[in-house]
């Protein structure tokens, strides 16, 4: 697990991540201008979605995240059958180990694992994943997001 100091060539966001950045994080910012690559998990786009239609500014943040999506440097990880087995061996070791984490985590940390990125996330419950790099922020006690939720 990287010491959240060092920039990373190639990142991939989680949902908390991406809401910190729209939100102006000056951390994460910091780490999204320093990458060659940034990585968005199909999942990410789906918890994302979820909130966005839960608020009051859908078309606002539905905008926004399109527009982060079709920058150059952005791509979206799909579920493949490579991401699939990524998933199953995590989840096998986190359940062997008694320390599960949400099953969206297990399928996030998967795409970031296939392609070979580092996970910038304020969620804790990524550390546990064997084998995966990841920067773990701590949030501002004010814990604001990107988006209106």
């Amino acid at each position: 697990m990287a010491s959240g100091t060092d920039a990373a060539p190639r990142l991939a966001l989680d949902t908390s991540a991406y809401s910190h950045l729209r939100a102006g994080n000056a951390r994460v910012f910091d780490l999204v201008a320093a990458a060659e690559t940034i990585s968005v998990p199909v999942t990410v786009l789906g918890e994302l979605q979820g909130a966005f239609e839960l608020g009051s500014r859908v078309q606002e943040n539905l905008v926004a995240l399109t527009e982060f999506l079709a920058e150059p440097f952005v791509t979206v990880i799909p579920t493949t059958p490579s991401v699939a087995r990524h998933y199953g061996r995590i989840y096998a070791a986190l359940r062997r180990a008694g320390t599960p984490i949400p099953a969206n985590d297990m399928w996030i940390a998967a795409a970031t694992l296939e392609m070979g990125a580092c996970l910038v996330t304020f969620d804790g419950d990524f550390a546990r994943v064997q084998g995966l790099d990841c920067i773990v922020l701590e949030a501002a006690a004010s814990g604001s997001a990107g988006f209106e939720s």
